[in-house]
């Protein structure tokens, strides 16, 4: 069968997987041969901590996927398929690929951060300007930009009805897998003048972390192995998911974001499961949640900036010493309340905080400190492995209550009162913070409390080993409500 293109350019992102990748099986489908290129991006990567355990998941990850592609290449290749890697701005990396393997066309799948728009608006520029085609596809989420809208053809900005209808609009057609390897034999050889090895974190300016301590894999071999951990407990996940000192979440959220797993396979799979199965039906609810705040901002850009309603710009947050101060003391995990505290070692240690903490922590420090919810959610874009700009400022404006579908801005976590309840036996709590361990279980949560006789016995001194509160949790609920009267009275 006669083919539209005769040499395409396959530019892996945020999906670095071969299996059930939208973009590569039309690259496949549609060229006589195809390059695989992945881009490094310097406007990214410039401007990272030099050990960031980010760069280092998506190099692993990447040697999986060279590994991945010699697997489907075809046979007699004299030379197997691999990656094509580039350390530079895409601007610069993908007119010159183009020019070098004579491409007629580039596909990519879609990324609908501001950044990733205007950069392929400009690689498009420049390759259309040589008369090379750039086409991209939806992999990342279910259904994104207007594929769910409301009956007025508007896009959902409440979570319940849009998953009703994201629910009603899904079928099998939209969880169905590419067959990408069915068609492997139109990849190309790498050209004898490539490295056959992706390049190392040194040569990328990068140190190694402690990604491997952490026995986080990158690559599909490690998602796929996470996934298959997981479905021998997704039945539990309704009953487990909100404690932290358990093992409760898949934990698959960094394959998600950089598409080291497909959405389309774990959506089936719960899909498939959900009837009866309340922990599938839960852990469906919170990809559902995925693909809504990546609707969010694609179709509101505003909120990666300001609030969603736009009344909330008008509240006004703690600025100065004092709240520069306050916020220091919330990113080292030193406040004095021992949940927040313990969640915070957490993302600092490992760049993974457990979901039930992250609202606690975000309604900690707007709620209770008074500060804007964006240097929170610039800390968090700074530490988490799995930082997604859609799902990290939906959290964040949901805990703030300047969001669509957020918390009323009068519910208020009392950071004690979630610890009793989600790590009640301390167990989290006293993993992340040692210096906490020996006090009983009813000082854990409130050490400042301690009787002298539990401080003498537990070795440790409230004010002198582990911080006082910051604040009074009362007190700083009280300025919160007048903080936030402006939208009220507005």
């Amino acid at each position: 069968m006669h083919k539209k293109y005769k040499t395409g350019l396959m530019w892996f992102r945020r999906d670095l997987r071969v299996h059930d990748n939208a973009a590569l099986y039309h690259a496949l489908k549609s060229c006589d041969q195809v390059y695989c290129a992945f881009v490094f991006d310097r406007a990214i990567l410039d401007a990272l901590p030099r050990a960031d355990r980010r760069v280092e998941f998506i190099r692993e990850s990447l040697v999986d996927l060279n590994r991945q592609l010699a697997t489907i290449s075809p046979e007699h290749a004299a030379a197997p398929a691999g990656l094509l890697v580039r350390h530079a701005t895409a601007s610069d990396a993908l007119p010159a690929l183009a020019a070098q393997l004579a491409i007629d066309a580039v596909f990519a799948n879609h990324d609908d951060e501001a950044y990733s728009l205007a950069r392929d608006a400009e690689v498009q520029a420049l390759l259309e300007s040589r008369r090379v085609a750039f086409h991209t596809f939806k992999d990342h989420v279910i259904f994104e930009r207007k594929e769910v809208l409301t009956q007025a053809g508007k896009p959902y900005s409440v979570f319940t009805p849009y998953k009703n209808a994201w629910l009603k609009q899904v079928d099998d057609f939209y969880v169905k897998p590419y067959p990408v390897e069915r068609y492997g034999a139109a990849l190309a050889a790498l050209p004898v003048d490539e490295a056959q090895e992706v390049m190392s974190l040194a040569e990328l300016g990068f140190e190694k972390t402690n990604l491997s301590a952490l026995q986080l894999y990158g690559g599909s071999r490690g998602g796929d192995a996470l996934f298959q951990e997981f479905l021998e407990r997704m039945k539990n996940y309704r009953a487990t998911r909100d404690f932290p000192g358990i093992k409760g979440p898949s934990y698959l959220s960094v394959h998600l974001r950089f598409g080291t797993v497909s959405i389309r396979q774990l959506a089936s799979h719960a899909l498939a499961l959900q009837a009866g199965n309340e922990g599938a039906a839960t852990w469906l609810g919170e990809l559902i949640w995925r693909d809504f705040y990546a609707q969010i901002l694609s179709n509101f850009p505003h909120v990666a900036d300001r609030a969603f309603k736009p009344e909330y710009d008008a509240i006004v947050w703690a600025q100065g010493d004092k709240a520069q101060a306050l916020f220091q003391a919330w990113c080292a995990g030193r406040t004095g309340y021992p949940l927040v505290d313990a969640a915070m070692a957490q993302i600092n240690q490992t760049g993974y905080m457990h979901n039930r903490l992250r609202m606690v922590t975000a309604s900690f420090l707007v709620k209770d400190l008074g500060i804007d919810w964006r240097w929170g959610e610039r800390y968090f874009a700074e530490k988490l492995n799995d930082y997604d700009l859609a799902s990290n400022n939906g959290g964040w404006q949901w805990a703030a209550s300047t969001g669509c579908d957020a918390q009323p801005y009068f519910r208020i976590f009392n950071p004690v009162s979630q610890s009793l309840k989600f790590d009640a036996d301390g167990k989290f709590i006293r993993r992340y913070l040692p210096v906490l361990a020996k006090l009983p279980k009813a000082a854990l949560h409130s050490p400042w409390l301690a009787t002298p006789q539990e401080q003498l016995a537990a070795d440790v001194t409230p004010g002198i080993d582990y911080p006082l509160p910051v604040v009074a949790h009362a007190e700083a609920r009280a300025l919160t409500l007048q903080r936030y009267a402006v939208i009220k009275n507005g």
